[in-house]
């Protein structure tokens, strides 16, 4: 019997890539999965990769995260497949070569990265109860990306590879403030850098963005090895009750002081909140 034997997991980004490879090994662990994907013949693919492997009835909800009456539908749909959630993991991302807006009128790699996963945990913290675990998938890229609070939707300026960093440094900085707001809770969330991964991540932004992330792909971890940090932290024991920390490969590690910085991380969440227009409580 698997360590998971049972428990609701939902996990967003799920139809390819790291999200795949994640919801593959949750599933061998007896996770009930309820997964959240944006592309209509991957979410296929991979319902029909975890049948066959034997999966407790996994479930695929389409949902695309550069929308955010999207994700408040998509929470709708959740709750009629669900009362309880054990484990939610924010894992779905993006990245666009040049600067585009999303129909809300949002930077949209700020957006499907910060503020939609923002938006759903709040929409679904009245289902996570004692135990439950958050998992955000953040990565080492933050580091590229200190936050600009006057200009979130970089206006000013535009460097693909900087604002994927900023988005990421967001998901550090939301996670230690929901981790401070949930203390007491019995609920836990941390983030996670799941490696240079080679994914489809930031495909479909031209020909020559594409073919230098397929090169650049060559010599990065497989998405099974990616998968690794966001499975332990669903997983294990050690870390029950460990909440607002960083991990690395399955061990905690120090983010950049840009990311860890609780008066940034407080104006974040107003502002967060602000732009999704809902409070949390």
């Amino acid at each position: 019997m698997g360590t998971l034997q049972d428990k609701v997991v939902i996990l967003t980004g799920a139809s390819s890539g790291i999200g795949r490879a994640t919801a593959i090994g949750l599933a061998r662990e007896g996770a009930q999965l309820l997964l959240v994907g944006r592309t209509p013949k991957r979410c296929h693919d991979t319902l029909a990769i975890l049948r066959a492997s034997g999966a407790n009835n996994p479930q695929m909800l389409e949902a695309d995260f550069s929308r955010l009456n999207a994700v408040r539908k998509l929470v709708d749909e959740l709750k009629t497949r669900t009362s309880k959630i054990d484990i939610l993991i924010n894992n779905a991302a993006t990245v666009s070569a040049s600067r585009q807006l999303t129909p809300d009128g949002y930077e949209m790699t700020f957006a499907v990265n910060h503020l939609s996963p923002f938006l759903l945990t709040g929409l679904l913290l009245p289902l996570l109860g004692e135990g439950a675990r958050v998992i955000n998938v953040a990565s080492e890229a933050h580091r590229w990306g200190a936050l600009d609070l006057d200009d979130l939707h970089n206006k000013k300026r535009y460097g693909a590879m900087r604002v994927y960093g900023q988005s990421k440094s967001a998901n550090i900085l939301w996670n230690q403030e929901l981790a401070r707001r949930l203390t007491g809770s019995g609920v836990t969330a941390n983030s996670l850098h799941p490696g240079a991964i080679s994914t489809n991540l930031g495909r479909g932004n031209g020909f020559a963005f594409d073919l230098l992330q397929r090169f650049v792909g060559l010599f990065m971890k497989s998405p099974e090895r990616g998968a690794k940090s966001s499975i332990y932290l669903a997983t294990a024991q050690d870390v029950k009750g460990v909440s607002g920390r960083y991990f690395d490969n399955c061990h905690e590690r120090e983010p950049a002081s840009h990311a860890t910085d609780p008066v940034t991380a407080q104006r974040l969440w107003q502002l967060s909140e602000e732009l999704v227009g809902f409070h949390y409580l």
